[in-house]
């Protein structure tokens, strides 16, 4: 290993912030403020739901009432759904004549994004809220548009409700739990390829279109669940890298001849179809990743042959984020489609013709784009959200259809977030920054605000009651000049004569940022309560992050961990070499992937770490999912030195410093396996650590007083040990 060398670096503080001008209140801040009370969480605007006319928008108030609001005064109009059956509403969807409401009752939580319900459909003329099913909870209840059908998943089968005579019609009957799912994601689509529901209505409301998972070859993982005399086992299939996936096939059901009807795909079965879209004139079209996720294609098929043609495809030297560039949109006249892609080095929008030739790039930006907000047919233009400003930002532009007249609708600098009304005469701009909670305004399609719908008022008043220390953002040049970027919080009263201790944070992982010009309501103010006892706070953007381009944030192809913890090791060096921070007392936590690599640090940089916790870490990439680990790493039996030469189990032996590993026994992301058999490796390596764990807690650690529990243990652990 190289000594480590003093260089120039370039240290450049963007954002200071004071809560107060020019001074700050003189409280301190408490672990119980953050963690109990939660005194410093920022509030959204109410759920804005739209109604087709955009001057109006409803929202779920008191007693489970559906109200309309006038969204130029935000005053009520009606009430229109008094729940005279008290009912106890969680969420709610209109149909597309907006005479019914379909509202969900009694959720039971699978994942991060499958809940069962009750449902309910309301007629909203005579207030009767009659129950969808009373044969189970349901799944992903949808009407259909034309208003006449609601659509649903039980016991992984499709079902259809016909609202007119009130049948209920079984669309499928090989659903089996761990066997077989029709119209409903399995748990690796679910959580990587962020989707749930998988089945569409066609626009006419006369078919289905659904993905069929069977997963009968995909192997089971079992968690215990504890707290009765015998603990369960909870088993579910959870496919890990390099094991068999389910196979996914898509069907076609029509509701008049009751027909099924098989979507060619392809002959290759081991790829994902984590899309499936209708066009406006009533084609099905759909996504095909390959396994290495690095050739992605948009098919048309005919619903009723199932027939498909090949209109458009892609491929990369690494991979294809789905996630990142999922912005398809057929447009409403049956010719065109947008597409993202990162192809040219930064995530950008294209306009292709319904024959998948492309007719031009609509962005050209040295920053990727992160969300489409809204495609206005009729103006023919696109608003959407985007880093080009700066990789800590994020901003909303609109621009036309033939890549001009671009506008920058969001002013102020900081991270912002829109919801724009259905015909694109609204749109409210969520807005926040370091040094400002979450500020909602209501602005015409043009940009010009019409009112403030939420300010945060109360807490902006509370924060001034407050001493802090502000963040301040720097960048600084590697030994490999590599410049990242990333924030510090230093004491009230630092002293440039002194020697501190420092605590670094890291996530880390592809495509995701620790260092953003946002408002943090949770760990900003845990930091306050470790810098008012004279600790540094530091957290830095490594190579494989998101918002510099493909090449920063690809870097990493093959090989995750090294490149990051390279670079972390890089941030300590810096930091040792400042003459106010004591080289000695470097700490290093991280949560999943910032878990995973802060071991690493610990292990492989053991010598410039002396202590750190890791919450709910990855230890070994081949415990962990297919589709996010080979998108990263390929399979096992591609690449097994990019397994292994960076697991820390591999370099369990070399850890010197104070080490804490955090797990919940019911994480089922990121298994307690990863904290078994990594302190397995640290016991057969005789070497000391502390450990924890949560019974029955998944990946986020949380319920009651759990996070405060949490953080007062890492909050000890860094008094104790740094």
């Amino acid at each position: 290993m190289k000594k480590v060398k003093l260089f120039i670096l370039s240290f450049f503080l963007l954002v200071t912030f004071y809560w107060v001008k020019g001074q700050n209140g003189t409280k301190e801040i408490t672990l119980e403020d953050v963690w109990l009370k939660y005194l410093f969480f920022q509030k959204r605007p109410n759920n804005i739901n739209w109604m087709k006319n955009s001057k109006f928008y409803t929202n779920l108030i008191e007693n489970g009432v559906i109200a309309k609001f006038d969204i130029t005064t935000g005053n009520r109009v009606e009430n229109l759904f008094k729940n005279e059956q008290n009912l106890e509403i969680e969420d709610y969807t209109f149909n597309n004549d907006e005479n019914k409401i379909l509202i969900k009752t009694e959720p039971d939580r699978i994942y991060r994004r499958s809940t069962k319900y009750n449902f309910y459909v309301v007629d909203i003329k005579t207030q009767k809220a009659s129950i969808l099913s009373k044969n189970g909870k349901q799944m992903h209840a949808t009407f259909s548009p034309n208003s006449q059908m609601v659509a649903f998943v039980r016991d992984n089968n499709i079902y259809i409700k016909d609202l007119s005579n009130e049948k209920e019609i079984q669309v499928t009957k090989d659903g089996k739990l761990n066997a077989i799912i029709n119209g409903s994601a399995d748990w690796v689509y679910e959580e990587e390829f962020s989707m749930s529901k998988a089945f569409e209505w066609s626009p006419d409301g006369q078919k289905i279109a659904f993905i069929r998972f069977d997963e009968s070859k995909v192997k089971e993982f079992s968690m215990t669940i504890w707290g009765r005399l015998y603990p369960e086992e909870y088993k579910f299939k959870y496919p890990k890298a390099g094991e068999s996936n389910a196979l996914v096939t898509v069907w076609v059901y029509d509701v008049k001849s009751k027909k099924l009807t098989q979507i060619d795909t392809g002959k290759e079965t081991d790829v994902y179809i984590p899309r499936i879209y209708w066009t406006k004139d009533g084609r099905l079209a759909f996504l095909r990743l390959n396994r290495l996720q690095n050739e992605i294609n948009l098919f048309l098929a005919d619903p009723k042959t199932g027939k498909t043609t090949l209109i458009l495809q892609e491929k990369s030297d690494t991979y294809i984020d789905l996630n990142n560039t999922d912005f398809l949109r057929f447009l409403n006249n049956g010719k065109e489609f947008i597409w993202g892609s990162e192809r040219e080095g930064f995530i950008q929008l294209y306009l292709y013709d319904i024959q998948g030739n492309l007719i031009r790039r609509i962005t050209d930006n040295k920053g990727d784009v992160t969300n489409l907000s809204f495609v206005d047919e009729v103006k023919r233009c696109i608003y959407y959200i985007s880093a080009e400003v700066s990789p800590l930002e994020r901003h909303l532009f609109r621009i036309d259809f033939e890549g001009k007249n671009k506008v920058q609708l969001s002013t102020q600098a900081g991270t912002n977030s829109v919801n724009i009304s259905e015909d694109g005469q609204y749109f409210i701009l969520m807005h926040s920054a370091v040094d400002s909670p979450l500020r909602a305004t209501l602005h015409t399609s043009e940009g010009a605000i019409i009112r403030t719908l939420e300010n945060n008022e109360e807490l902006r008043k509370r924060l001034q009651e407050y001493s802090f220390s502000p963040k301040e953002f720097f960048k600084f040049n590697t030994t490999q000049n590599v410049e990242l970027n990333g924030w510090m919080i230093k004491p009230k009263n630092f002293d440039v004569s002194k020697k501190y201790p420092v605590i670094m944070f890291v996530y880390g992982g592809p495509g995701n940022q620790t260092v953003e010009n946002m408002y943090d309501g949770f760990d900003f103010f845990w930091y306050q309560t470790l810098v008012q006892r004279g600790y540094i706070v530091v957290s830095v953007d490594n190579r494989g992050t998101d918002g510099r381009g493909a090449a920063f944030k690809k870097a990493t192809y093959k090989n995750l961990g090294k490149l990051e913890c390279e670079d972390q090791i890089e941030v300590a060096k810096y930091l040792s070499a400042q003459s106010w921070v004591d080289g000695k007392r470097i700490g290093i936590w991280g949560w999943s992937f910032g878990g995973y690599l802060t071991s690493l640090c610990m292990t492989k940089g053991a010598d410039y770490f002396k202590a750190g916790i890791a919450v709910a870490p990855v230890t070994n990439w081949r415990y962990y999912d297919t589709i996010y680990t080979e998108r990263f790493l390929q399979t096992p039996q591609l690449n097994p030195a990019g397994y292994d030469d960076n697991s820390p189990i591999t370099h369990a032996a070399k850890l010197k410093g104070k080490y804490l590993i955090i797990h919940g026994t019911a994480d089922d992301n990121v298994h307690f396996q990863n904290a078994v058999d990594f302190i397995d490796a640290l016991i057969k390596a005789n070497v000391q650590f502390e450990s924890f764990y949560y019974p029955n807690r998944n990946h986020g650690i949380y319920g009651g007083n759990t996070r405060y529990h949490l953080y007062k243990m890492m909050t000890n652990f860094w008094l104790k040990n740094l």
